[in-house]
């Protein structure tokens, strides 16, 4: 099952595909962007761009009727994440991360910061990125299964009034249980051709494995943005949800 968020923000999200603006500057993204329609897809913004272009192109991508994650992952005091949340809510963004392992007192108070906004956005929480191995944890100091270590951040997550956790897509079936049919679940490392890549992810799976594992969102890069044809390879994809 993969329910849509419909209840978190008063506009239905209308497909689960988020396209990741993976670019260096405006003119690039806009130049993309033009060539996509909102009804199938949202956009996310990360660092690069947004450290480029600041919250003037989100402003504009909002206006143009699509609902932009802004790619952030904050982490930091609990009141510098309160206050950047609450900022990002006041631009109109339809959801904002921040990494889980800034703890309980940072989400909490990120969640009391935006939870009588007009135009709440979904806060999610990071857990263990999609580019990190068992061997990655370790070296790091972290000897926890990275399997058991998501389904523990995710529930810290849950626990502090986070709406969902940034996972990947392996970890949607155990998630899925623990938490609920509810919380949402963003997986990053979805490809349309898992035996072709050659990136930096490592987690892997395909759109149709994702959201039948229990993915409520799927993040798509380059399978979207270097594609020919990239409003053909958005429809394949939402209408390999319907099928679900």
């Amino acid at each position: 099952m993969n329910p849509l968020i419909t209840d978190f923000n008063t506009e239905t999200t209308r497909t689960p595909v988020i396209v990741a603006l993976d670019f260096a500057n405006e003119q690039d993204t806009l130049a993309f962007v033009r060539r996509l329609d909102p009804s199938l897809c949202c956009l996310k913004i990360g660092k690069e761009l947004f450290t480029a272009t600041g919250r003037s192109l989100v402003e504009k991508l909002i206006h143009q009727g699509f609902q932009i994650f802004l790619d952030l992952k904050y982490h930091d005091i609990p009141n510098t994440v309160a206050q950047a949340c609450k900022a990002a809510a006041d631009i109109g963004v339809w959801m904002v991360d921040m990494h889980v392992s800034g703890g309980r007192r940072m989400m909490e108070a990120a969640a009391e910061a935006v939870a009588n906004h007009a135009q709440k956005p979904l806060l999610i929480g990071v857990t263990v990125l999609t580019s990190m191995e068992q061997s990655d944890l370790k070296e790091i100091g972290i000897d926890i299964p990275v399997e058991d270590l998501v389904v523990r951040w995710a529930e810290l997550a849950k626990h502090s009034g986070l709406d969902g956790v940034v996972c990947s897509a392996h970890e949607a079936a155990p998630l899925r249980r623990t938490l609920g049919e509810d919380f949402v679940l963003v997986t990053p490392g979805i490809r349309l051709n898992v035996a072709a890549n050659n990136d930096d992810q490592r987690r892997i799976m395909t759109p149709a494995e994702a959201l039948a594992a229990g993915s409520t969102y799927l993040v798509m890069g380059r399978p979207v943005t270097l594609a020919t044809d990239p409003v053909a390879v958005l429809r394949e994809v939402n209408a390999a949800v319907n099928g679900l």
